[in-house]
């Protein structure tokens, strides 16, 4: 089913869901008017991390009842201030490959804000928030199929945090 599988990745396949809308800027928090990934980008790029070729939002994948865990990321910027206001943040990147509706393979990365340093906007445990170019055909409760590196992430059926 999945010829693109290559040793030390796996597949999971689930169902895109709303997130905050505090990544895309689309839930008219003033702190935020273009969105978090916009005015993120910058201080990643300034630890040589460059994001400018994904969309500015996340792309939100319940894995229901899976949960993830961080294993050993591909990136992880520790203490990173980036808002004038709010307290720094630990950020970190897993590479993913989504199977995107018009059966193409995107690359991308599974962000994730660490939530010990996240003070708000906090994903259920289920949750992977993806980064990726802008993908046609996504939408609300589109199941989609993504790949993820086994030395990278983890996943269980009751872990408590991500």
């Amino acid at each position: 089913m999945n010829p693109s599988h290559k040793p030390g990745w796996f597949t999971i396949e689930g169902a895109v869901v709303e997130g905050h809308r505090v990544a895309s800027g689309t839930n008219g928090d003033k702190r935020f008017p273009e969105g978090t990934i916009r005015m993120q980008r910058p201080y990643f790029a300034a630890h040589g991390f460059r994001l400018d070729w994904v969309h500015p939002a996340t792309l939100n994948l319940s894995l229901a009842p899976k949960q993830f865990r961080i294993l050993r990321p591909a990136k992880t910027i520790r203490n990173l201030r980036w808002h004038p206001t709010e307290p720094a943040e630990t950020f970190s990147f897993c590479d993913c490959r989504i199977h995107a509706p018009d059966g193409k393979i995107v690359v991308g990365y599974v962000y994730c804000p660490h939530p010990e340093t996240k003070p708000e906007h906090h994903q259920p445990p289920d949750v992977l928030e993806i980064l990726a170019p802008f993908i046609d055909g996504i939408h609300y409760g589109l199941r989609l199929t993504i790949e993820l590196r086994s030395s990278q992430i983890a996943l269980g059926e009751s872990e408590a945090h991500g």
